[in-house]
């Protein structure tokens, strides 16, 4: 099974989308170029017949295939240990961050197993792997970013080992999407954090950023910055 979707994803590679985004995940090398629209339509029928022999059988060679399997975890339907299970045993493929953004935001049976799946991802927040805490603070910030969860998710982020750019950057994310919800807990939080230079930086400008933070607020978080 997994053969015949390689050569489905082989036939829908397209040379010119591979070289733009080649150039935006400059650590990978084996793209074949396939659109993401179209790995989620195949996703999505590989979820409604045998998709357990598929991902048993899957293979990894292409960057499309590893961003298909975690597709298709998160489209299948199951009980939530099951579920678990499957995405636990997706983790350690996961080597970019494109990778693990789509997985996250894929993995939309959260919602109905908040506490469970909150415990499932402390040891990952816990972890030394740069995209085993990103997994953790992305999962987060799709997630848990509302009333019972917030003050809980700002201490989190501020224990996480910091010291690799694509955790950094998924951090300063998570604070941002913090702020535009909950912007008085959030600021609280940056005014005694332990973040890094870098990671406080990149938060302010992320929440600059946003569209929906207005002018005059924009001008207070310029004068947060750390020079």
């Amino acid at each position: 099974m997994g053969l015949t979707y390689k050569q489905t994803l082989i036939e829908l590679a397209e040379e010119e989308y591979r070289q733009f985004s080649a150039a935006l995940i400059p650590n990978i090398s084996n793209l074949l170029g396939v659109r993401l629209p179209a790995l989620r339509r195949i996703a999505k029928q590989i979820a409604q017949g045998d998709w357990r022999t598929y991902l048993a059988e899957a293979e990894s060679d292409y960057f499309e295939e590893v961003m298909l399997q975690g597709m298709v975890i998160g489209c299948v339907k199951t009980d939530v240990d099951e579920w678990l299970g499957l995405v636990a045993s997706f983790v350690p493929k996961i080597d970019n961050w494109s990778v693990c953004d789509s997985f996250c935001i894929g993995l939309k049976q959260t919602k109905a197993h908040k506490e469970q799946v909150w415990d499932f991802l402390l040891p990952y927040l816990q972890s030394d792997k740069t995209y085993e805490i990103r997994f953790g603070v992305v999962m987060l910030l799709d997630y848990y970013v509302e009333d019972d969860y917030i003050l809980r998710v700002l201490e989190l982020l501020d224990q996480t080992k910091r010291d690799d750019y694509y955790v950094q950057m998924a951090v300063a994310w998570a604070l941002s999407i913090c702020y535009i919800h909950y912007p008085e807990p959030t600021l609280r939080y940056m005014a005694s954090c332990s973040l890094d230079h870098f990671t406080y930086n990149k938060a302010i400008q992320k929440m600059i950023e946003s569209l929906r933070v207005d002018a005059d607020t924009k001008q207070m978080l310029r004068g947060l910055k750390r020079k």
